[in-house]
């Protein structure tokens, strides 16, 4: 039982489908992530191997880290660059591979640092998937002028085509900095039509936002609710981001539904 259990709204237990949050790992020790996990596992429902980290670590402490971090149900997966790395050297089959063989269940098929065709893509997302892996795409470019040439019908148009490929839940890019990219400007401030636009236009539920900052975290949990999910938290905010969906900090007390 938690301290002050009286005081603490419940939130749906894991596994859950909404209320999504993923958490960005650098490279953390193995006992600093299960201590992490002792102390909010409950709270993290992915966990992301950033970008290429774990091609440049011992590989049994990785297939241990993925152990631990399953043990509190937790669903780690490899960074999106590490497969687009793989695609641009036609290492598909092995990465795969593989990813089977550390024991990974979800998988990251984006485009963001490089240039796939989108019915390409699609048919990476089928394959995945008929290979049994929980597929997490990702919509958006990582250089900021790349980015901005895609319009708001271009993002829809994208995600739609991943979804209808067998996307289980589709990343709206943003980066580790969350500023001057996908919906969010150069202070990291909301682009909030732009946002409205995408609501509009695709489930709220098969999205998830990544949103590293604070007000980019009270923005979507006021506007969409409590079960929004969030995307490329650090470590160290997956408390405060906790609080924030119940209501517990200042941002949102007594403006959550919980």
């Amino acid at each position: 039982m938690n301290a002050f259990n009286f005081l603490a709204p419940k939130r749906q237990k894991k596994p859950r489908d909404n209320g999504i949050t993923m958490v960005l790992d650098k490279g953390m020790g193995l006992h600093t992530a299960e201590d992490l996990m002792k102390i909010c596992g409950e709270y993290v429902d992915l966990l992301k191997f950033g970008w290429g980290t774990i091609a440049i670590h011992n590989r049994q402490l990785i297939k241990e880290k993925i152990r631990m971090y399953q043990k509190y149900d937790v669903d780690p997966y490899p960074g999106g660059t590490l497969f687009e790395i793989a695609f641009r050297k036609e290492k598909l089959p092995e990465y795969f591979d593989e990813a089977e063989k550390l024991g990974f269940r979800t998988l990251e098929i984006s485009d963001g640092s490089t240039t796939i065709n989108p019915a390409d893509k699609s048919k990476i997302i089928a394959e995945a998937k008929e290979r049994g892996f929980k597929v997490i795409s990702e919509v958006g470019k990582k250089d900021p002028a790349e980015d901005l040439k895609l319009s708001l019908k271009d993002r829809v148009n994208l995600i739609k085509m991943d979804l209808d490929a067998g996307a289980d839940k589709v990343l709206v890019e943003a980066r580790e900095s969350g500023q001057n990219i996908g919906m969010f400007d150069k202070e990291g401030k909301v682009k909030v039509e732009e946002v409205n636009y995408l609501i509009k236009n695709i489930p709220v539920d098969k999205l998830i936002w990544e949103a590293p900052k604070k007000n980019q975290q009270i923005h979507f949990i006021l506007q969409i609710g409590t079960d929004v999910n969030l995307g490329n938290i650090t470590p160290e905010e997956i408390t405060a981001l906790e609080t924030l969906r119940l209501g517990l900090r200042g941002d949102t007390i007594g403006k959550v539904g919980l």
